[in-house]
């Protein structure tokens, strides 16, 4: 397995919009994952008192993320 790296995003007093087209959430129940029109995809973490934090925000697709989907081992 290769590592992981864990991208920064850094901006400004306003967040960028994540207008959010699509959702999943892990099979832990610890993590929801979130496609936006915006092309970006957001993790964000799932307490067991159901508070949501951001986790990582991913940049780089140039269309509607619309679907998500879990890969298997």
């Amino acid at each position: 397995m290769k590592p992981s790296v864990l991208a920064v995003a850094v901006w400004g007093q306003t967040a960028p919009s994540h207008s959010i087209t699509a959702m999943m959430v892990t099979d832990d129940q610890h993590t929801v994952v979130t496609g936006s029109q915006e092309g970006q995809i957001c993790l964000w973490d799932l307490s067991s008192d159901l508070k949501i934090s951001s986790k990582e925000i991913l940049f780089g697709h140039t269309a509607s993320v619309t679907c998500l989907a879990k890969a298997r081992e």
